[in-house]
């Protein structure tokens, strides 16, 4: 597998994807700062120009949440997706795409101070999904319970950055408690140690 990447993007999920499912990868950075996402070398990987994306052998996935579920579904012995089958699955796949559907979203409007109604917006409101998302971390310690999943890594990430980086997500003891077991992951300390160290 070689992930196509930059620093302080939605890369840190790929990354940390990778990372949980121990096998080896390449990297390959994306200057983003040079334009290389615009090229028609790296178009062809991703037509939208963007990181991460990943190729294995013939196959190409863009898309953080798709790398995700790519590289769970591909290393079953990682353990990081309930198999088909499995009544875990659905509480899985909602996790999954709620990341992408809802809390980006609603952090986009909470960025932008777009207004939109809640019977209209998609994604409800940024403080229902705030509260949905701390009812389903308080249960804990992992989204499916004991288990971790990419869900956790889709969902982990997005709160890490809601929470530390952009300082969006209002501090409530769940949610930092669950940010916390994610930072203490040690596939999550490599994958921000290779985020941090950058090209």
């Amino acid at each position: 597998m070689k992930l196509y990447w930059a620093p302080h993007t939605r890369s840190l999920r790929a990354l940390w994807v990778l990372e949980e499912a121990g096998l080896p990868y390449d990297r390959e950075f994306v200057d983003l700062s040079a334009g290389v996402q615009g090229t028609p070398a790296f178009l062809k990987i991703n037509p939208m120009g963007k990181v991460p994306a990943l190729t294995d052998g013939a196959a190409t996935v863009a898309e953080s949440g798709a790398i995700c579920a790519y590289v769970a579904d591909t290393v079953p012995q990682a353990n990081l997706a309930p198999p088909i089958g499995d009544p875990a699955r659905g509480r899985y796949l909602q996790w999954l795409f709620f990341a992408v559907g809802n809390i980006e979203a609603a952090y986009m409007q909470k960025f932008t101070g777009f207004s939109v109604s809640t019977q209209s917006a998609g994604f409800g409101s940024f403080d229902r999904v705030i509260d949905v998302l701390e009812a389903a971390v308080d249960k804990g310690p992992w989204l499916l319970g004991d288990r971790f999943s990419a869900a956790d890594v889709m969902v982990g990430s997005d709160l890490y950055f809601g929470l530390q980086r952009f300082k969006i997500v209002p501090s409530r003891a769940p949610l930092e408690a669950y940010v916390d077991r994610c930072l203490a992951r040690p596939a999550m300390e490599r994958a921000m140690a290779i985020d941090a160290a950058g090209a």
